[in-house]
């Protein structure tokens, strides 16, 4: 089964629709939270990806946060202006889909959160000691995470030892050994120092994870962000992926 991974849309249309066009035709689609916060387009971006088939989804932090279900102190003023900002634009329609995206869901061998096993809508996964903790918390053979922003690899070593991690190169494929936790990286919001948006193909019979990056049009996002009014900061890192 070939399977697009995708998190962090971060309410960034144009990024969305890239990576959909350039992943081509896929079996389902796993989407592992944060759709809105940040970016201009939160309607469309729920909207668009409600609409694909084969959906399997999770709730994000900035998802949470928009239903009221996470306080608004946990979040830095930009983030914060961005949450209130989405509230109010959000339609009653797509508010109430939001709310009923559990926190975590599996798929074949795969478990899938937002944030990491132990707590899947906060938690960062960032460094081999924090991923080791974590790979008591699943059950399956691998873990599908997103949060950070950064496309990675856990690969679980031994009880002794920490996770060892690796950054996927790009448009190359790697075969997985379980276990593993992965994280695609982010659509519309990325924060390794590349712009393009990032994401993954997964095929599951033949155990391969394809992380993938494409350009789209930043400096239009950039433009409807400021437009709405929300902070320059939003718009800025986009060029830089910071």
């Amino acid at each position: 089964m070939r399977v697009l991974v995708l998190s962090d849309i971060h309410a960034n249309l144009t990024a969305l629709d890239a990576v959909l066009k350039d992943a081509g035709t896929v079996d389902e689609v796993w989407c592992l939270g944060d759709i809105v916060g940040y970016g201009p387009d939160p309607n469309e971006c729920i909207q668009r990806i409600r609409n694909l088939a084969n959906l399997t989804c999770v709730l994000g932090n900035h998802d949470a946060a928009v239903l009221g279900w996470i306080p608004l102190d946990a979040f830095h003023r930009d983030a914060r202006h961005a949450i209130y900002w989405t509230r109010s634009t959000l339609s009653r329609e797509n508010l109430e889909w939001l709310a009923e995206i559990p926190e975590r869901q599996t798929r074949e061998n795969f478990t899938l959160v937002h944030g990491s096993p132990r707590n899947p809508v906060w938690e960062y996964l960032l460094d081999p000691i924090s991923a080791a903790q974590n790979f008591a918390y699943f059950e399956t053979d691998y873990c599908l995470i997103g949060h950070t922003h950064i496309p990675l690899q856990f690969s679980f070593v031994s009880p002794e030892y920490p996770a060892r991690w690796t950054q996927p190169m790009v448009r190359r494929q790697v075969h997985l050994h379980p276990r593993a936790i992965l994280n695609p990286g982010s659509v519309g919001q990325p924060r390794d120092h590349d712009p393009r948006a990032a994401y993954a193909i997964l095929d599951t019979e033949e155990a391969l994870w394809h992380a993938r990056r494409v350009l789209y049009d930043i400096e239009a996002v950039q433009e409807r962000i400021l437009s709405a009014d929300l902070p320059r900061r939003h718009a800025a890192r986009l060029s830089d992926g910071w």
